[in-house]
């Protein structure tokens, strides 16, 4: 399995019990789908390695509570913690409407209400305060911030965004001063 064909699902935080049991810190705004997992793929020295989940159950929200296949006991799950979980992109539930998984949205265009075509989204910005669609038009970047009051619709079928940036917010990316 590639990394590319996965998504990231949360880290190992830690021990649970002296069976071998971890904690999952879960990376997503419904933990609840995943407690049902019968595998997973752990990073180990920079490989996605497969596990088989024995045991699964939520121990706090967001905090998944595993016993994974081959893991017996404390210096078993020693050498997972810290390791990040990951799984195929198949096994994302299918959001609807103005809902979308950042990876789904890479080459969609970006009308805007008022301009138009801006461009064709590029990648997504998460290391800010505020997420970013980072959309290509020409040789610049524009930044428009993921809020429901700027995403106006995501149409999938057409491979589009439709947004409603505020005045002056593309122009700031179309001059060269």
């Amino acid at each position: 399995m590639r990394f590319e064909d996965c998504f990231f699902l949360g880290t190992v935080v830690g021990k649970y019990s002296f069976k071998g049991e971890v904690l999952l810190k879960l990376d997503t705004d419904e933990p609840e789908v995943y407690q049902s997992l019968d595998s997973l793929f752990l990073t180990q020295n920079n490989a996605l390695i497969p596990f088989f989940v024995e045991k699964c159950a939520m121990h706090k929200p967001g905090l998944l509570r595993l016993r994974l296949e081959d893991v017996d006991n404390e210096e078993d799950a020693n050498l997972i913690v810290k390791s990040k979980a990951y799984l195929p992109l198949t096994k994302l539930p299918k959001l609807a409407g103005n809902k979308f998984y950042y990876h789904e949205i890479i080459g969609f265009d970006v009308v805007d209400k008022n301009l138009g075509k801006i461009g064709n989204v590029v990648s997504i910005n998460e290391h800010t305060a505020q997420a970013t669609i980072e959309v290509s038009f020409g040789k610049k970047i524009a930044l428009i911030p993921i809020v429901d009051e700027i995403i106006l619709e995501v149409k999938r079928e057409t491979k589009s965004i439709y947004v409603n940036t505020p005045p002056g917010l593309v122009d700031l990316y179309t001059n060269d001063a």
